[in-house]
Parts: structure tokens; C-alpha cells; sequence
């Protein structure tokens, strides 16, 4: 027999939806994560390129959030600060297996310019691809598609806007291993979404 419909509008103003996580009502975790899962995981998935690690971050932020629910002092909104939280477990989860991740994004380097790139295939018609989802299908496969080092490194510069300097601080890189590994990651995802994108130009590199 299925359980009571929750109302998810009780809690559509974000101190009620604090308020109600901080006397550990259950309506108001169950608002909480329906709310804020997809964009925690999406963002795992971003930096991390496996679903099936991003499941595990995704987990792992909202544990860290409810121990942390009476801390939050509403400075920023909810999304923001769950965004950080995702943010910094994927970047740790990043750093214990760096050893491996270096090895094997060497090797994939060495390789680059003598192995044929693949391509996300045309669509029939990418107007309506675009405005269908398609275009931000490809470039989230294409993101996936990238060696973790480059992936994380295009994600912190592109997607949040983070200086050359922030980013070589958040990954522990000098700042001319950031630009190489952006520059490198602007070429591929180019090949990749080469069927969506016409005449792209390469942005100057001065933040």
C-alpha cells in the first residue's frame, strides 16, 4: 500500500526546509534531497566521469550535510553551500587515486596525437537537438569522455569560473600545468562535439 504523498510545497521557503532538517523531520529530508539530488549529482558526475562514483559522492554529501545542518548559518542559499560540500568530496575522492589517475592520463597523452578522436555523430537536425536536450547530452558524454585530468581541470575553469590561480590551488598544480591541461581538454571536447559546434574559436587564457 503505497505511503502518504508528501507535500513538497510545505517547504518551498528555504529556512521552513532548514528548519524542519534541523528538528529532523522526515518530510523535510525527503524534500531536501528530491530537491537538491540532481544537481549534487550532476556535479559529481562532472568532475568524477563515473556514475557509479558519483553515486557514492552524491551519498556521501548528504551524510555530510545532516551532520552539519545546525552549523549552516544561512550566509549563502542551501544550493550554494551543498554545492560546495560536493564539490569538496569529489576533489578528495580526486586526490586519493591521483597516483593512478597520473599514470594513466600520461599514457593517454603520449598517445592523443597519433589516435583518431572520436566524434559525437551529427544529428539530423541540431537546431532542434539543441532546444530537444541532445546538445547538452553530448556535451556532458564528452565531458565523461575526457581524461579525469583534463575533466577536472575544464570543469573548474569553464563551468565555475575559477581563475588559473584557484584552480592549480584547489588541485595542488603549478598554474602552467592548469593552461597545458585546459588547452588540451578545449581540443578534444572540439573534436568530440565537432557535429555541434562550427568555427569555434579558442578563448584567450588570461583569468
Amino acid at each position: 500500500m503505497p505511503g502518504p504523498v508528501i507535500d513538497l510545497h510545505v517547504y518551498d521557503d528555504e529556512m521552513q526546509l532548514l528548519h524542519g532538517l534541523r528538528r529532523r523531520e522526515a518530510d523535510a529530508c525527503t524534500c531536501f534531497v528530491k530537491r537538491y539530488a540532481p544537481m549534487v549529482y550532476g556535479r559529481a558526475l562532472r568532475l568524477l566521469g563515473d556514475a557509479d562514483e558519483a553515486e557514492g559522492v552524491l551519498q556521501q554529501t548528504f551524510i555530510k550535510a545532516c551532520e552539519r545542518f545546525q552549523d549552516f548559518a544561512g550566509e549563502s542559499s542551501m544550493g550554494t553551500w551543498l554545492y560546495r560540500i560536493v564539490t569538496n568530496e569529489a576533489l578528495m575522492r580526486l586526490r586519493r587515486r591521483r597516483p593512478q589517475v597520473e599514470i594513466d592520463s600520461l599514457a593517454e597523452t603520449l598517445d592523443a596525437d597519433q589516435s583518431p578522436q572520436p566524434t559525437v555523430a551529427r544529428p539530423p537536425d541540431p537546431a532542434s537537438a539543441a532546444l530537444g536536450g541532445e546538445l547538452r547530452t553530448a556535451i556532458d558524454a564528452a565531458l565523461a569522455a575526457l581524461p579525469e585530468t583534463l575533466r577536472v581541470v575544464f570543469v573548474l575553469r569553464e563551468i565555475d569560473g575559477l581563475s588559473t590561480e584557484e584552480t592549480a590551488r584547489q588541485l595542488g598544480l603549478g598554474e602552467s600545468a592548469v593552461k597545458v591541461r585546459l588547452h588540451r581538454a578545449r581540443q578534444r571536447l572540439r573534436a568530440l562535439l565537432a557535429a555541434y559546434v562550427d568555427d569555434a574559436t579558442e578563448p584567450t587564457d588570461e583569468r
